[in-house]
């Protein structure tokens, strides 16, 4: 499938959704009313991990973290980011088709914590819309672009649905090109319920699978945020 949008259309596509932030209840997301407050969260307290896979550039290692993971029965949460959805949607569609879950990764990776608490709203929103009409899928798990937020970004968050999801564990893979301190960021010292941060780049992918392993082999199953959450 041919890309279905340029760098010019993604500011089209954003002027039109954010047009209709204040139709998110038509996309079927949790209401606010559910949540007690708007913390973020760290972890779980399930017998598994959790990978949160942010994706705001490239698509060339996808694939390899997908077959992985369809290779073990295991899942993850790819959080992603409204641009780079725009510019991908046909990767976007594959993710999603493949059982993996959507996360909202803010829309033009701003730092959200120097955005007002109408400029996260809108940030946050017409990423997930956006993911929305691609497939059908409105995220409700929100990864705040290099952990950066404040309290308007929480409270936006809330008010609208979602919840903000931080790490416990940072491979740092998008600065150090190293597969071996990936692999060992990714695994020592982790309990049970972590959250362990990664991206799809190739020293990443290299190890993706010993990781996946060491996990399996100590009972602590790759699952989705979502599912992790549930369980808390």
């Amino acid at each position: 499938m041919k890309k279905i949008f340029s760098h010019v259309a993604v500011n089209v596509v954003l002027l039109a959704l954010v047009l209709c932030v204040s139709a998110v209840g038509t996309y079927g997301g949790v209401l606010a009313a559910f949540r007690t407050d708007y913390a973020p969260v760290y972890g779980g307290s399930d017998d598994g991990v959790c990978f949160l896979i942010n994706v705001y550039w490239g698509t060339e290692y996808i694939d390899g973290f997908l077959e992985i993971f369809q290779k073990y029965g295991v899942y993850s949460t790819f959080f992603v980011g409204g641009v780079w959805a725009a510019e991908n949607p046909d990767v976007l569609k594959k993710i999603c088709d493949s059982g993996q879950e959507i996360g909202n990764h803010g829309f033009y990776h701003k730092m959200h914590g120097s955005l007002s608490y109408r400029q996260n709203a809108e940030e946050i929103l017409t990423c997930s819309k956006l993911i929305f009409e691609i497939c059908g899928v409105f995220p409700t798990l929100f990864a705040p672009p290099s952990g950066d937020f404040c309290q308007d970004t929480l409270k936006a968050a809330h008010d609208n649905g979602f919840t903000t999801v931080m790490w416990s564990r940072d491979t740092i893979d998008w600065r150090d090109r190293d597969s071996s301190l990936v692999l060992k960021r990714a695994t020592q010292g982790t309990q049970k319920g972590e959250f362990i941060l990664m991206h799809p780049t190739a020293h990443t992918l290299a190890v993706l699978e010993e990781i996946v392993q060491y996990y399996l082999k100590k009972d602590m199953r790759p699952v989705t945020v979502g599912e992790m959450l549930e369980r808390i």
